[in-house]
């Protein structure tokens, strides 16, 4: 389980204070996964960013299974068994796509497990093995590369940062298959920030972060009241039309 206590997160911006994370808590349980949405500019990478230490909060806890992890490094929480996909991914120039996902791992990767990684993700594994991981792929393939090396290893909480952001309509169904199957488990838990109706349409819970605050948290039920009978599917770039 995760547990997030009055986390508060207030940079200094050209020697002004900025209120980005104002006082949030709430858990995520076992297999549980929520999905958070809400105005951009509101927070929410900024959260999933404090969860992977990737930021360092003012004030508050972050537990993860009653062990207190506030202060660990990201490798710390990597080992801790928490995954990371960033919004924008990371390139590495001179590494191949295959080397990637055996660091991810943390073991050598045969190749079929790297294939099947790729094809999962909607990639032709053939193309993609010892393709380097630079400049020269697609913000949309680099987006399926950066999942695809997460799911490569097992993880207690898996943290998805707009999953579905550059990536064309039938890579985005394989993506929802694969959220669904981790889903059906019931053994890692899963946080998703997405504006995506049907990403949302997943959630056990929803939260909506607004203005550093947590604006709803429920079930989608609660905090979409119409979402399920929304036909047509939303395409705005904030919480679904409902």
């Amino acid at each position: 389980m995760l547990e997030v206590k009055n986390l508060v997160f207030r940079p200094i911006d050209n020697g002004v204070e900025k209120s980005i994370i104002d006082d949030i808590s709430f858990t995520v349980a076992d297999g549980e996964m929520i999905v958070i949405t809400g105005p951009n500019g509101g927070g929410k990478s900024t959260m999933a960013k404090l969860l992977m230490g990737i930021e360092k909060p003012d004030s508050g806890q972050i537990l993860l299974d009653g062990v207190d992890i506030t202060k660990l490094t990201i490798a710390e929480r990597a080992n801790a068994g928490i995954g990371f996909a960033f919004q924008q991914p990371p390139r590495f120039k001179g590494m191949t796509v295959e080397r990637l996902l055996s660091l991810a791992a943390g073991c050598e990767l045969p190749e079929k497990k790297c294939c099947d990684l790729l094809s999962n993700v909607g990639l032709c594994a053939r193309e993609y093995l010892k393709r380097e991981v630079d400049n020269t792929l697609s913000g949309g393939e680099m987006k399926r590369l950066e999942i695809a090396s997460v799911l490569a290893k097992e993880h207690n909480l898996f943290i998805f940062d707009e999953p579905e952001a550059g990536i064309d309509l039938w890579s985005f169904s394989m993506l929802v298959k694969q959220f669904e199957q981790l889903h059906s488990n019931h053994k890692e838990s899963l946080i998703l920030i997405s504006h995506q109706e049907r990403i949302i349409q997943m959630a056990d819970r929803i939260m909506v972060i607004k203005d550093g605050k947590i604006a709803k948290m429920g079930a989608k039920e609660q905090v979409f009241p119409g979402l399920m009978h929304h036909e047509g599917g939303c395409r705005c770039q904030g919480p679904p039309c409902v």
